[in-house]
């Protein structure tokens, strides 16, 4: 994109860009969460209940690996026509797992979508970057924040909702309207891309980058669950994994146009964000996947009504996300904002680490809506921070190579909680028994629904559901350590001048000349 172009966008159709950016932003956040709830019906509906994890998997696989070459491609040929294209994907992708009629064609549908929603995130965050300087993104990036915390929270309440009312391919179907509106608006009223030139495209990057991420996502995804941890497949994914990653680090050192360039990891800015958005994912991911089990199982509340139970760490989430983004566009500095948001996330975990099957909807909602704070503070004011320190045409994979990170980090801190919850919920229901029978021994843990746990006896549906929730508190003990991380990374961002600008990187402010505070 051009300097006339950027320049000749008019206010109102920068309004126009937004709604459409943000609407693409609200589908992609929304599918990679409204689809849980949903599982038990599409399993009962398309029997295919030993592939349930794939199509959360083939979803977030897709979506995760696709961001850095969704990004690069941006910087290379301009952001409008892969946007498009991102909203395309999405809804080809959409339409035909709506039309799935077996598990098999569902998963590959949905990895479609995933494509489609890798290029929406990306997108949406760098085409702000390419047309409002920095000083002024702050606002807009504070509502990105804001929508991607909500569908967190909105999805497993709109999936209920869809499922309990409507049917199950509803919740595909009703991408479709809402896509072509965001299509409409783009094609209309986003400026086109500005010169082109010839570029080397590095096929070896992608590929080893994709094998990477792929095999590093599939064993925290499937290990635990579809194979044991030390099995030969799990050993095999991890290693394989790992060597690619290496061979990729080598790969993009000697390429002339790198998908993901080593020079933005000698950037402190990105490196320092990089680091903070996959811990903060870990937690954030992790620890937010047991809060609708704790509804539903201890609780004993249905998937619409579990959902919302989670609005008050929505509204925490939304505020906090606004008012970020509003006071750095009026000329905060930012890096107090992620220090904060990581300390009170931290005390959000620790204080929910303390739930149990007596406390009270209003001491919920109050962890709950600390939690909500801590990341709406965090989230997207690191994407803004990352992007104003980087190079113009580095945008794009900069604000990838954020996203990827914090995906990969949600994709391990799942995983490694949900290992946590298998491992130690056995040893928790025999210290509840203490050795004494159980009409529940032949049910796995796995098996237990809020219907199934009613029909339990009176007495030992109490040990089960108190197990449960010393499972889930031990979760949280394990969660906020890894807050404690998270705040101590976010010491290291480095204060970098927001530019009013579209161009020249500011200069860097010395930490020593930071208040913390300020």
């Amino acid at each position: 994109m051009s300097d006339l172009e950027r320049a000749a966008l008019p206010k109102r159709g920068l309004y126009f860009v937004f709604g459409a950016l943000m609407l693409g932003l609200l589908l992609a956040a929304l599918d990679g969460t409204i689809v849980a709830t949903a599982l038990p019906t599409i399993v009962g509906d398309l029997h295919g209940a030993n592939h349930l994890s794939w199509v959360v998997v083939a979803y977030l696989l897709a979506s995760t690996v696709s961001t850095p070459l969704w990004g690069k491609l941006g910087d290379l040929h301009g952001r409008k026509i892969y946007f498009q294209l991102a909203i395309i994907l999405f809804l080809i992708g959409s339409m035909l797992c709506g039309l799935a009629n077996s598990m098999i064609m569902l998963i590959i549908f949905r990895a479609i979508q995933g494509l489609g929603s890798g290029g929406l995130m990306v997108g949406s965050q760098a085409v702000i970057a390419d047309i409002v300087p920095p000083r002024e993104r702050g606002r807009y990036a504070g509502f990105f924040g804001a929508v991607f915390g909500a569908a967190t929270v909105i999805g497993p309440l709109l999936g209920g909702f869809i499922v309990e009312y409507f049917s199950w391919r509803w919740i595909f179907f009703v991408n479709v309207p809402l896509g072509l509106v965001a299509l409409a608006v783009t094609a209309a009223v986003l400026p086109a891309a500005g010169e082109r030139r010839s570029h080397v495209i590095d096929y070896a990057g992608i590929i080893t980058l994709t094998i990477a991420a792929s095999a590093l996502i599939l064993f925290t995804s499937l290990g635990g669950t579809s194979f044991a941890w030390l099995s030969v497949p799990s050993i095999s994914l991890l290693t394989v994994g790992l060597v690619m990653g290496v061979v990729f680090a080598v790969i993009e050192r000697r390429s002339a146009e790198p998908i993901l360039a080593p020079r933005l990891f000698r950037n402190r800015v990105f490196a320092s964000g990089s680091a903070i958005g996959f811990v903060v994912g870990f937690a954030m991911f992790g620890a937010m996947t047991f809060l609708p089990l704790f509804f539903q199982d201890v609780r004993g509340a249905s998937p619409t009504n579990s959902g919302l139970r989670l609005i008050p760490m929505m509204i925490g989430l939304f505020v906090a996300s606004i008012v970020t983004g509003q006071l750095v566009s009026k000329g905060r500095r930012y890096r107090p904002f992620p220090i904060a948001g990581t300390a009170i996330m931290t005390v959000g975990l620790a204080l929910l680490s303390t739930i149990g099957v007596s406390t009270s909807g209003l001491a919920m909602g109050l962890y709950m809506m600390v939690l909500g704070v801590g990341l709406g503070l965090v989230m997207q004011i690191l994407v803004t921070a990352v992007q104003n320190a980087v190079d113009s045409s580095d945008i794009g994979a900069a604000t990838a190579g954020a996203n990827f990170f914090r995906s990969i980090g949600g994709s391990f801190g799942t995983a490694v909680f949900g290992a946590v919850y298998v491992n130690d919920l056995p040893h928790q229901l025999a210290a509840a028994f203490q050795g004494q029978p159980s009409a529940a021994a032949h049910l796995s843990p796995s098996s237990w629904t809020p219907t199934v746990l009613k029909h339990l006896p009176p007495a030992e549906l109490a040990r089960i559901l108190h197990a449960i929730a010393a499972t889930i508190q031990h979760i949280y003990r394990w969660a906020t350590p890894i807050g404690v991380i998270a705040v101590l990374l976010s010491l290291t961002l480095p204060e970098v001048k927001l530019r009013t600008s579209l161009h020249h990187v500011s200069e860097e402010i010395p930490l020593s000349n930071v208040d913390p505070l300020a």
